[in-house]
């Protein structure tokens, strides 16, 4: 996964383009091998959490496309995923993406065999080009796609005489001293003619429980002919959207402010964006048309907090903030939150809830009451996984959510934990393990940086005994689950080395985003390890045979490739490790190229001086093939070439030899006919030598084993390795067997003179004879 980090102000941004060009053929691709490109904002994308690229019932694999993909709605929420095209273009306008973190993770290959550890990884590998830009205004004070429409940032002020009871659309009485932040335009009172819009921006710089958004004096720059003076029945819109550019048809919150106030419940911490836009000014004023009709108003708002400690609607429950501690000689950011508090003290992870849980009794609320715990991921350990943990001696009726940037409530969070079945278990991002009545166990994967509010509610039930002990547990953690005992948790670095991602590396028998998911059975692991290891005792063909035929180095490589073979898969599998990985890895490939290529050489007819010289050479090529990308599928084919050169050279000198001894007669170089015969005899007799000096019957089983070893090697990949290359194993050693038994004994008598019959008659007339 490649991940880069984009941070910008997306205050007036125009379109924000990502250009990218790869070598990707999707048409052949399958779908557990399928490049795809994912966004998310403030975390790292995680492709594949739940294995089904789904979040929440949707999915977030966008479908393809021949042209740019736009209108990605409310992205900042989750994230978006794309299959990696030759080329393809992604627009974002100011109304699609927020200012701050955004990353970028491409992944080759989705499903729970990403992250499986491969025997062999021989797949698809592509290249890729990028290119990001993000357009915008020069200042923050401008937007628009010209940047010619200006943006009023509300200034605020800490302010402690204020009545809620005018502003609010319920009239709520608080029991304690709260806060209150007024913000207001720096210029009283605004204009807008029908279809005009303002657009303000306020910083929200705390956790809160309400926005209040207020239109004041609300009128007509020109009178109504009916001198009515009736100004409620003015349409003035008010749309608002937190971190980006809200529009009629993409926002938060909306509302007619001339009606009454927006109130926004528990708003997030960040920038809001506040659009006013008035309509149909035109009806209102009894049909009067004209560019100069405007509506005029004063605008403010107010943010509602409570005090220290304390949260709610009347300001009544608990709120504590938690203070991180890091954990010893763990992973960089791991560490695990406490509240500060003095009602608990804890020495460890966890802490008992039943002392600083809101009393029910004073909350205001007979059913339930709510106690928040504010906690901070801090920049940099974004896509790490917030853990949490409830165990009680009694059954756990409370439920427990989550939200990103302010309080959650029953309307509004991000994650949620009510029991077994109702639970955010739909998202992939929410991970539940092993819960049961008196045990809660939940993850919140790859958490975006920055501040989290984890609300719990209690419910009053009679028939739960009060001296119940609960305790409870929030970690951060870069590894779910410590990836099951199934693998192990590797760190890097993005891109643009600001942000420190972790992931699972499984075993051979595990897979998915924690190591839980089995791909390969017990059953299975025995019999593919069987198989890989079992199936060298084919060596034992080849080396027999070169033994017999006093062959001892090409007995000493056979021997000695079978055994490395079986030894390399044995530690491959997990069985047992004689050496290290990596230089049984080097023998196992070394050996068997050396297999191949020392058969070739030994079906030449050399000296023993000769042979050592080729074999050094190829010893030397075939270790060089072995260090460097020793799986890649091309080495068969090389390997074979080799072999065959090594041979070919073997011949080369073989018949360079001969020819020494090789005389044409007197007068040949005058006479083109007897040349051209002299040529043609030696040819039929070099015709004639090698159909005598092979078995042929072995040739053709040799290249039909070793056409299917070929076959074998080419077919393997991470999931089918094990039986092709078992099958590897057998053909490749069955095709030297093959080979070996195919050179014929033959006496190499080519270049003796025939006996010579003359001398033999007149030795046999020499004898005497009777008369």
């Amino acid at each position: 996964m490649v991940l880069f980090n984009v941070i910008g102000d997306a205050l007036g941004c125009r379109p924000c383009k990502y250009a990218f060009q790869g070598t990707v053929n999707l048409a052949k691709v399958p779908k557990s091998r399928l490049p795809i490109i994912c966004f998310r904002y403030g975390s790292l994308p995680l492709a594949d959490g739940d294995g089904s690229l789904n979040d929440s019932g949707h999915s977030v694999l966008v479908p393809l496309f021949n042209t740019s993909f736009e209108g990605i709605q409310a992205l900042q929420n989750g994230e978006q995923c794309y299959p990696v095209q030759k080329n393809f273009t992604v627009n974002l306008t100011n109304e699609q993406i927020s200012p701050g973190v955004w990353y970028f993770g491409l992944f080759n290959g989705i499903g729970p065999t990403r992250t499986q550890s491969k025997m062999i990884n021989r797949g698809p590998s592509y290249s890729f080009s990028a290119n990001i830009s993000v357009e915008g205004c020069t200042t923050s004070t401008m937007w628009g796609q010209y940047c010619n429409q200006t943006i009023d940032s509300l200034s605020c002020a800490l302010t402690s005489n204020y009545s809620l009871t005018g502003n609010s659309s319920e009239a709520v009485s608080y029991n304690q001293t709260i806060e209150i932040v007024a913000c207001k335009n720096n210029f009283e009172t605004s204009c807008l003619g029908d279809g005009e819009s303002k657009v303000y921006t306020l910083d929200v710089m705390g956790v809160a429980e309400e926005l209040h958004i207020t239109a004041r004096n609300v009128s007509f720059n020109v009178a109504s002919p009916n001198n009515t003076g009736n100004f409620s029945e003015i349409n003035l819109m008010c749309i608002v959207r937190h971190g980006a550019m809200p529009s009629p048809t993409l926002h938060d919150y909306s509302g007619d402010i001339n009606k009454a106030p927006l109130v926004i419940r528990s708003p997030k911490i960040g920038r809001w964006y506040i659009s006013f836009l008035p309509f149909n000014l035109s009806k209102e004023l009894g049909g009067i048309q004209g560019t100069n009709i405007q509506v005029c108003y004063s605008m403010e708002s107010n943010v509602v907090q409570c005090p220290l400690g304390k949260a709610g609607p009347n300001c009544t429950w608990e709120k504590y903030i938690l203070q991180t501690v890091l954990r010893r000689g763990s992973a960089p950011f791991e560490s695990y939150y406490l509240p500060v508090s003095g009602k608990v003290i804890s020495d460890s992870a966890n802490f008992p809830l039943e002392p600083i849980l809101t009393n029910s009794s004073y909350s205001g609320e007979p059913d339930e009451s709510w106690t928040y715990f504010i906690l901070d991921i801090p920049r940099g350990a974004a896509g790490g996984n917030v853990h949490i943990r409830l165990t009680s001696d009694t059954k756990i009726t409370s439920e427990i959510y989550a939200r990103f940037g302010g309080l959650p409530s029953l309307d509004s969070w991000d994650y949620y934990y009510a029991n077994k079945t109702r639970n955010s278990d739909g998202s992939m991002f929410f991970k539940l393990y092993n819960s049961s009545e008196g045990k809660v166990d939940f993850y919140i994967l790859s958490i975006r940086e920055g501040t989290w509010s984890f609300g719990f509610r209690r419910r009053n039930d009679s028939n739960i005994a009060s001296r119940d002990q609960t305790t409870m547990s929030i970690s951060l953690e870069r590894c779910p689950k410590r990836c099951s005992s199934h693998g192990e948790c590797k760190f890097s670095l993005d891109a643009s080395g600001l942000a420190l991602y972790s992931y699972c590396s499984c075993d051979r028998n595990h897979g998915g985003f924690d190591c839980s998911v089995e791909i390969v059975s017990h059953k299975g692991h025995i019999l593919q390890s069987v198989s890989l290891i079992a199936s060298n005792a084919a060596a034992v063909f080849p080396a027999f045979w070169a033994l017999r035929q006093k062959a001892l180095a090409e007995w000493v490589i056979y021997t000695s490739s079978g055994i490395s073979s079986g030894l390399y898969h044995a530690c491959d599998v997990g069985t047992w490790c004689a050496l290290s990985f990596n230089v049984l890895q080097f023998l196992d490939f070394w050996l068997s190229f050396m297999a191949v290529v020392s058969t070739f050489v030994y079906l030449a007819t050399i000296d023993e001086v000769f042979k050592r010289a080729i074999h050094t050479a190829l010893a030397i090529i075939t270790a060089l093939m072995a260090v460097t990308k020793a799986t890649r599928s091309s080495n068969i084919i090389l390997v074979i070439a080799i072999g065959s050169l090594g041979l070919l050279v073997g011949w080369l000198i073989e018949y360079s030899t001969k020819l020494r001894s090789f005389s044409f007669p007197m007068g040949l170089c005058l006479n083109m006919i007897d040349r051209w015969l002299a040529v043609r005899g030696w040819l039929r007799n070099l015709v004639k030598t090698i159909f005598r000096r092979f078995v042929w019957g072995y040739v053709l089983a040799g290249f039909a084993a070793l056409a299917m070893a070929a076959i074998s090697w080419k077919l393997e990949t991470s999931e089918s390795y094990w039986i092709w290359h078992s099958i590897w194993h057998v053909t490749i050693y069955t095709s030297s067997f093959f080979f070996l038994c195919s050179k014929a004994n033959t006496v190499n008598n080519e270049d003796e003179r025939p006996p010579d019959q003359t001398y033999a008659l007149a030795r046999q007339d020499s004898i005497p004879r009777g008369e």
